[in-house]
């Protein structure tokens, strides 16, 4: 294998460029990103750098002098994969050839119908959102977040602690019941509560209003209710940025579905990332895993998968992990909570935010939820990866 290009320039793909030069490719290296900075770390948008506490430079993925002989092609969109010729269409008009590929493009956040873009209203996903939406909150005023979701729950933690007057509209009657179960999903929501912000269940959104001069000014939801904002963040969940890969005849599904070890059903194509399905074993479906931890361990087996053509065995993914910082609580949940027929609390109460709960199928541990647990948290997650490996 002489070259392998890498689709994708955020920490799936910087970590799948590492695990190349350090298992041993020696060959060209390319990487290809749509967002013309060099890869940076997504979880501090919400917070750290949406509050003014970290700048630009403290968002750095690589060290200092770190050199991986890469060529990197950045600001560039990949429109086409060639199986055929392994190689990569850029939207600039430039094909880049190579040996194998690695799929790493991400996802991007998902739209609401009616809720149109314009001023006053964001997304979060990307550092130029980030940005604009800093400078809006530092507008201060009221804030309506659409999506209770953990995006969505960070913000509004951030924006209380500036001092906004803030309201979290969810659809669902309980906010994180999909990957908490509605039982935590509940007492984890509750932190808003908690904090004097406004958090609307069971109500969807019709669309957005505006002033004289085109910006936000209101959120109008599905009963008709106007909520007065100042500024409006939609967090409804992202979609895998897999459109690039149309006519390819690589098999798609939520995602790009893969094998447990990242094989795509391409011959020397893998996948990781957000944009990827693997498939989950325990589990017997394919998932997407979208944290930062799966994005960086990952791909490593995925690159020793692509070098090895497999031969090394499919090796069982660790149970997905995520953590979240809201409200001066630091929340870690690992696992799968869908599937579990009993949800213990092991530690703590529920009501002072601070537990530790285990969910279980069949008497046997699937899942585990802290809030400011670390410890007890660390010890469960290695239970965890134990009965599940």
């Amino acid at each position: 294998m002489r070259a392998v290009v890498v689709v994708g320039a955020s920490l799936a793909g910087l970590s799948a460029a590492r695990a190349l030069r350090a298992q041993g490719f020696d060959g060209r290296l390319v990487v290809v990103g749509d967002e013309p900075h060099r890869p940076y770390d997504r979880p501090p948008l919400s917070k750290e750098f949406l509050a003014g506490q970290a700048d630009e430079a403290a968002l750095a993925l690589e060290a200092d002098g770190e050199d991986l002989g890469a060529e990197w092609l950045l600001g560039t969109r990949a429109v086409a994969l060639d199986p055929g010729m392994r190689s990569v269409g850029l939207a600039e008009g430039r094909t880049v050839t190579a040996d194998a590929v690695v799929v790493a493009t991400g996802a991007a956040a998902r739209k609401l119908p009616g809720a149109a873009a314009g001023p006053g209203v964001h997304t979060l996903r990307t550092l130029g959102d980030a940005r604009a939406l800093r400078a809006d909150l530092a507008r201060g005023g009221r804030l309506v977040v659409i999506g209770g979701g953990f995006i969505g729950a960070e913000v509004a933690s951030t924006a209380y602690a500036l001092g906004l007057d803030v309201t979290v509209v969810e659809a669902a009657p309980i906010p994180l019941s999909g990957p908490l179960g509605e039982a935590m999903g509940g007492v984890v929501s509750g932190l808003h509560s908690d904090h004097g912000v406004r958090l609307l269940c069971g109500t969807g959104v019709r669309g957005t209003g505006t002033d004289g001069e085109g910006r936000v000014a209101a959120v109008v939801l599905a009963d008709g209710r106007r909520l007065p904002a100042d500024t409006v963040v939609v967090g409804v969940g992202a979609r895998p940025c897999t459109e690039w890969l149309a006519g390819s005849g690589i098999e798609i599904g939520d995602g790009v579905l893969c094998g447990a070890d990242g094989r795509t059903s391409l011959p020397g194509v893998v996948a990781v990332g957000d944009c990827a399905a693997w498939y989950d074993p325990a589990a017997g479906a394919h998932h997407r895993v979208e944290h930062w931890t799966g994005a960086l361990e990952r791909p490593a087996v995925a690159v020793s998968a692509l070098l090895s053509g497999g031969a090394g065995g499919q090796r069982v993914p660790r149970p997905p992990y995520f953590w979240s910082d809201q409200y001066g609580v630091r929340i870690q949940f690992a696992g799968r909570a869908a599937g579990a027929d009993t949800v213990t609390v092991e530690e703590g109460a529920p009501e002072g935010r601070d537990v530790l709960a285990v969910y279980r199928r069949g008497g046997v541990p699937v899942a585990v939820l802290g809030m400011n647990r670390p410890r007890s948290f660390t010890r469960w997650r290695k239970r965890l990866a134990a009965v599940t490996s």
